[in-house]
């Protein structure tokens, strides 16, 4: 799997780590010290919590000692192609050993940056996302489904389990909207960034004048909500069935299968078709309304502090054109974070990697700002 250069990333700010990764064996011993006592010992939540905590600070206190020993390694082999004549053994060994030893002190630097951010609690959580056609008719409905396929084969890399929720397909093929759930590790983190508008520009197969239009389709990348976030009386929830209809074959066509849920707070309706169990469509259905919700209790929590915050990067914003794929000219531009690609076909079919991380490293350099 392609990653983002770190020693690429790291060269975009600089962060004096010493002090930090001494926070982080302090907070190793003291941590190491709590468990061994008999108090910690008998209260099982607290253990729990203390032992959660401990792994992450020795992780972290292990990787700073690790870099620390890399940058007194580093130091020896210039002093030694500085000492040595230019064509001894010697100087010429510490020349080969020295690109190896820098790309790996920037890799682990990199990691401790991201040790000093505080962690997103659903930065770890599974997503549900949705695609939905925009302006341009039936090509914004082709483009959404160049997106899920997309999104399906990057996860399929990574790893990742996808599980199709609902959709409704348009007359040539594409999708006027598609809701698929993403399982596996560090989901939201990787993907949240792709919330937003993605413009598309290209010849489209129904065009006889070789013209290139313009269309869009919005991205929504939602953690999954748990029990906890969302409370959802049974009151607020008006439950309907009905008869699936489309493509789906006998069992989806003949059963009341189909299920849609009103919030009636807040009017938000969702539906799911995709399985051919009634429950297990209204378990998803539910599942969809939950992460909507928490969506917007975490939108309006952001919208508190709308005046800290210097990008739009994560946030969801609907209006706001994040990426244009721009057929003819084989490029992708990421508009955040100026960075273009010209490498479309292969994209498209799911390497997204480089921005992936180029969007992760933008996000940390700026929270590592916010904390300065």
């Amino acid at each position: 799997m392609k990653r983002f250069s770190p020693a690429g990333v790291l060269c975009f700010w600089s962060v004096n780590l010493l002090p930090h990764i001494e926070q982080f064996c302090k907070r190793r011993d003291e941590l190491e010290s709590a468990l061994s006592t008999p108090a910690v010992a008998s209260d099982n939540k607290q253990f729990l919590e203390l032992t959660r905590e401990y792994s992450q600070m020795k992780k972290l206190a292990e990787l700073g000692e690790r870099y620390l020993k890399l940058l007194a390694d580093i130091n020896a082999s210039r002093q030694l192609i500085q000492a040595e004549p230019a064509d001894s053994e010697l100087a010429e060994l510490a020349r080969e050993e020295l690109p190896e030893l820098e790309s790996e002190q920037a890799g682990l630097g990199l990691e401790l940056q991201y040790g000093i951010i505080p962690p997103n609690p659903t930065d770890s959580r599974d997503t549900i996302v949705e695609i939905r056609a925009g302006a341009g008719g039936a090509e914004s409905a082709l483009f959404c489904a160049d997106l899920h396929r997309m999104y399906a084969r990057y996860a399929e890399s990574q790893g990742w389990k996808v599980q199709s929720m609902d959709a409704s397909v348009s007359d040539l093929g594409g999708y006027k909207e598609v809701i698929f759930g993403i399982k596996g590790r560090d989901v939201f983190k990787n993907l949240k960034f792709e919330s937003g508008v993605h413009r598309v520009q290209r010849v489209p197969a129904t065009e006889t004048q070789g013209r290139v239009h313009t269309s869009t389709v919005t991205v929504a990348v939602l953690p999954e909500a748990e029990d906890v976030d969302i409370n959802i009386r049974p009151d607020d929830l008006e439950i309907n069935v009905c008869r699936a209809s489309g493509p789906g074959g006998q069992g989806v066509n003949t059963t009341d299968s189909a299920v849609q849920i009103q919030h009636k707070p807040s009017g938000m309706i969702v539906r799911c078709m995709d399985g051919r169990s009634q429950q297990k469509n209204k378990e998803q259905a539910m599942k969809v309304l939950r992460s909507r919700l928490l969506e917007q209790k975490i939108a309006e929590e952001h919208a508190k502090y709308a005046a800290e915050r210097k990008s739009q990067i994560g946030t969801g914003e609907r209006n706001e054109r994040i990426r244009t794929y721009n057929f003819s000219q084989n490029r992708v531009t990421d508009h955040r974070i100026d960075l273009t690609l010209y490498n479309l076909p292969t994209f498209i079919e799911g390497e997204i990697d480089e921005v992936v991380s180029a969007l992760l490293a933008n996000d940390l350099k700026e929270r590592l700002a916010a904390l300065e």
